[in-house]
Formats: structure tokens, sequence, C-alpha cells
């Protein structure tokens, strides 16, 4: 018996492979939608492609293309070919904006822009794209059932650009570039005031301003002194027990010993 399901098998197997072989040199697109069709329902996704690939022009506006553009973009998603999932979900959301699939056309669209996005260390190009593509279907679909998820695809985009943005000015901070580093801090506290790398940013920024002042010449020291002075109370009224008190505290000393030079 098993022997007989195993022949089944191979026999069906292999006529799905000479069909799909025929309908590539095929010129009925009718029979070659309807192969693109069945190894498109049979998960046989790279197939799929091939075959819609050579039907898509003939399709164009007749009134199978709403089906065959919606399997063509899920056949690109389903492999994981996330920017042509995302060109293919977008065109199809143009092409027909009153189909029943258009919501979930657009969602798929603007989240597979999102795999695109890349680890925060490297460039953030593609990480902005996908955050605008999933804004507007936020603003154009705001009941859609996937809202909830897409807003949670943005919370974790956004941490990349957060993570992104604190390191650049902490970098700043590690090669001395001091002034930059003050520069970043401030954009960087003001683009995410939320952020969980507040007292972070907060303290490096005060390390940045008094590694300046320190190292200045006597007619820039007391100004920056001063700044650093403010960096040190901001970081305090964050937070009074924060974790670099100590170190803080200890540069602090050294900051009102310096300004009481310019007091005599």
């Amino acid at each position: 018996m098993k022997k007989i399901v195993s022949l089944l098998i191979v026999v069906v197997l292999f006529c799905s492979c000479s069909d799909y072989q025929k309908a590539l040199k095929n010129e009925d697109v009718a029979a070659k939608f309807e192969v693109a069709t069945k190894m498109y329902d049979a998960g046989k996704y790279n197939k799929a492609i091939r075959l819609f690939e050579q039907l898509s022009a003939s399709y164009r506006g007749k009134p199978q293309a709403e089906k065959l553009f919606y399997m063509f973009a899920q056949s690109y998603y389903k492999t994981k070919q996330y920017y042509l999932a995302g060109y293919q979900f977008e065109s199809f959301v143009s092409g027909y904006p009153r189909s029943e699939k258009v919501q979930e056309a657009a969602f798929l669209g603007a989240y597979s822009y999102s795999k695109l996005a890349p680890v925060y260390s490297l460039d953030q190009t593609d990480t902005v794209k996908a955050l605008e593509k999933l804004q507007t279907f936020i603003d154009n679909y705001p009941n859609s059932e996937y809202i909830a998820q897409a807003n949670e695809i943005v919370k974790v985009l956004n941490g990349k650009l957060e993570k992104k943005a604190y390191e650049n000015a902490k970098g700043y901070n590690t090669i001395s570039d001091y002034k930059s580093a003050l520069i970043a801090f401030d954009n960087f506290i003001a683009d995410f005031p939320g952020t969980p790398f507040k007292e972070d940013a907060l303290f490096y920024k005060y390390d940045s301003a008094y590694q300046l002042a320190i190292n200045s010449i006597p007619a820039k020291m007391e100004e920056r002194l001063n700044i650093a002075k403010v960096a040190y109370n901001n970081l305090l009224k964050f937070k009074a027990d924060t974790k670099y008190k100590k170190q803080a505290d200890e540069m602090y000393a050294r900051v009102e010993t310096d300004l009481q030079k310019f007091t005599k």
C-alpha cells in the first residue's frame, strides 16, 4: 500500500512539473493562468512568479487581473522578496482601490518595506522609507484591523532610528569631538524626548561639556564650565539617583574648583 501511495505522489509531481514546463512555453494565456493559479495554491510560489511575470502584461485591464496581481504580490511576499513584494502590493492598491483585498495589500506593502530595514548600525534610509509607507497606511486606513500591528512596527523602526542617533552622538564623545557631541546630544534629546537612553544621553552630554571645559583655553573656560554645570543640573533634575551620580559628582567638584579661579 505504501508503495502505491509513493508511486501516486511521484506521478502527481511529474504531471505537475510537466504542466508547468508546458505552461512556460504555452502561448495560451488562459491555460498559463490556470497553471499559475495551481502553482500558487500549491505553495510553489517561485514557479508561480515565473508564470505571473509572463502573464502580467497580457492580463492588465482584464477582469482576472485583480486576482492575478494579488497572487503575484503574495508570491513575492511568501518568498521573502520584499522589495518586489512592496512594489507589487503598492501597484495593486493603486490599480484596485475598491478591492476587498486593498487594506491587506496596503498593509503588506508597507510591511514588506519594513522588512528591508537594516540593523541600527547601518544606513537607515530604508528604515525611513518604511516608516513613511507605514504612516501612509495608518493615515489612509485608521480603522483597519492591521492598525495595531502597523503601530507596533512603527515603534520598532523608530527604535532603530533612536538607537542610531544615540550611538552617533556617543561616538563623537568617544573620539573626543566634544563640540559635535554636544550638538548631537541636544538634537537627540529634542528628537526623542521619551527615549529610554535619556539618562545616558544627559550624562554623556555633561561629560562632553565637562571635557570641553577643562581642556579649554583660559578665555573660553569660564563660559564652558558654566555650560557643564547646567548639564550636570539637568542630569540630576531628570534622575537624582542616576547611575552616574558618583562620577558626575566628582566631575562637578572639579568644575566648582575651576570656577572659583574666575571669582577671585
